[in-house]
C-alpha cells in the first residue's frame, strides 16, 4: 500500500511562480498512491482562479473518500489540508495546532480501513517557529481524539518545518515514536528545484510488517510545487 505526502503551495510552481494544477495531479498520479496527504490546498481563490481544488483532486485522482481542513483564510476561501483516501474512513477528526496569535494550523486525523486492516494517519502542517511546532507535537500526540487510535498501526505525515530535526529526540521519543525519513540527507525534499531542507517527514509507532519511504524526485515534480512529495509504502 502507497500514501504519498505534499506540499503543493497552492498549485503554484516553486520556480516560475505559475498556476498549473494539473501538473500536481500528474506528480501524484505517477505515484500511483491509495491515500494522499496534501498541505497548502486553496478553495476559491483568486490566486488559484477560484478552482475547488479538494473536490478537482478527488475526480481528477479518482479517491473517493476526502476531507478538507480549511485553516487560513484568504477573502472568499482559503486554504488548508486535504486527505484523499482510496478506502473508506472508519472515523475522522480535525483538531486545531493555533497556538496564541501564530497563523492558523490544523491536523486531520482519520481511522482508514485499508484491506489489511485499519490504519490511524495524521496530516498536518507545522508553524515555522521551534519551540511552536514542539508545542504543536506535543498538543497532537495527549489530545484525547488522537489516543483513540493508540492500538492502531499509526503514521504522522506532512510538512513538518523542522529544519534542525528536533522534534524526532522531543516529543516523538518521549511517545514512542519513530522517525522514517531518516537519515535526513536522504529526505532533502525543499526547495524542490534544488533541494536543502528535509521538511516533509514520517513518523510512525505500532506494528508494521513493512514500511519504507523515499522522496518523488521526477522532473515535473521538480516544477510543480516548491516541495517535493514524500512517498510511504507499508505493509500491515
Amino acid at each position: 500500500m502507497r500514501l504519498l505526502s505534499y506540499n503543493i503551495h497552492k498549485g503554484i510552481g516553486g520556480r516560475d511562480r505559475l498556476y498549473r494544477l494539473q501538473r500536481i495531479v500528474d506528480v501524484i498520479a505517477a505515484e500511483s498512491p491509495d491515500i494522499v496527504c496534501l498541505q497548502e490546498v486553496d478553495r476559491n481563490v483568486r490566486r488559484s482562479r477560484f478552482d475547488n481544488q479538494p473536490e478537482l483532486f478527488a475526480e481528477r485522482l479518482e479517491l473517493d473518500h476526502r476531507m478538507y481542513q480549511l485553516n487560513v483564510h484568504v477573502q472568499t476561501g482559503g486554504y488548508g489540508n486535504l486527505l484523499l483516501s482510496r478506502w473508506p474512513f472508519l472515523s475522522h477528526h480535525q483538531v486545531s495546532l493555533t497556538r496564541q496569535t501564530k497563523k492558523v494550523r490544523g491536523a486531520q486525523m482519520a481511522t482508514i480501513d485499508t484491506p489489511s486492516g485499519a490504519i490511524h494517519l495524521v496530516n498536518w502542517h507545522l508553524g515555522l517557529g521551534e519551540r511552536e511546532r514542539h508545542w504543536q507535537t506535543r498538543r497532537l500526540l495527549e489530545h484525547h481524539l488522537f489516543r483513540e487510535g493508540r492500538d492502531l498501526p499509526q503514521i504522522i505525515v506532512g510538512d513538518f518545518n523542522d529544519w534542525r530535526n528536533t522534534l524526532a529526540s522531543g516529543p516523538f521519543e518521549v511517545h514512542g515514536f519513530q522517525q522514517l525519513t531518516t537519515p535526513i540527507s536522504r529526505f532533502r525534499s525543499f526547495p524542490a528545484y534544488l533541494p536543502m531542507g528535509s521538511l516533509d517527514k514520517a513518523f510512525w509507532r505500532g506494528s508494521f510488517s513493512m514500511l519504507t519511504a523515499h522522496v518523488a524526485k521526477r522532473r515535473l515534480a521538480r516544477d510543480a510545487s516548491d516541495h517535493l512529495p514524500l512517498i510511504v509504502d507499508f505493509e500491515l
